[in-house]
């Protein structure tokens, strides 16, 4: 399980040039088919606009890319809203820029000005995460340990679920692989070895970061 860079949610972003309107729509998407959901939802959203361009990339690597001019000319539009997701090294993600011809011709290097920077704007308005693989491990105490290991994971900034509370407590600790026998020889210094665990799975988490 590697770590990669995607968005949450959806996002809106706009802006205008040579009175040429372009609105920009950035959603999370898992998989081709629900690429193309989005991009036929915001195909009969702005039906009487003049094209809706896209691109998307999916995979935990980013293998799976295609971009779509929608009647630009070939290469204006969508190469320049599929480079804008590259440049910002994200995946599992898709962008419709739609726009609405206003009179005056931007020419082909215009228009991928225009694409990329409308693309750009989408992705800046978007949260995006960085999806990092953590290990669940499930820590079981005496209540007389509670504050003691409480403060230890705040002092730490480790992240954990919430806690089961019965003759003892369990808490599901989120740790990177890479903490977990460190994280774990603390405990037994900072409990006495009063502990006992259970590794679990191994699951992705959400991390906010920023896009250039």
């Amino acid at each position: 399980m590697n770590s990669y860079k995607t968005i949450k949610g959806s996002a809106e972003a706009s802006y205008e040039i040579q009175k040429s309107r372009f609105i920009t729509h950035v959603s999370h998407a898992e998989s081709e088919e629900e690429a193309r959901e989005f991009i036929q939802q915001m195909k009969k959203k702005y039906f009487d606009a003049r094209h809706n361009c896209s691109a998307w990339v999916l995979g935990e690597k980013g293998t799976k890319q295609k971009s779509n001019d929608d009647g630009e000319p070939g290469g204006t539009a969508g190469n320049p809203i599929l480079e804008a997701i590259k440049k910002n090294g994200l995946t599992d993600i898709v962008i419709v820029v739609t726009r609405y011809f206003g009179g005056i011709k931007l020419g082909a290097g215009g228009l991928i000005r225009a694409y990329g920077h409308a693309a750009v704007l989408g992705i800046q308005a978007a949260q995006a995460v960085r999806m990092m693989p953590l290990r669940r491990v499930r820590i079981t105490v005496d209540y007389s340990l509670l504050a003691t290991v409480e403060n230890w994971l705040r002092q730490n900034e480790i992240q954990s679920e919430e806690g089961t509370y019965a003759e003892q407590v369990t808490l599901p600790l989120l740790l990177p692989p890479e903490t977990v026998e460190i994280r774990l020889a603390e405990l037994t210094d900072l409990t006495s070895a009063r502990f006992s665990y259970e590794m679990a799975e191994e699951i992705l988490s959400a991390v906010p970061i920023e896009c250039a």
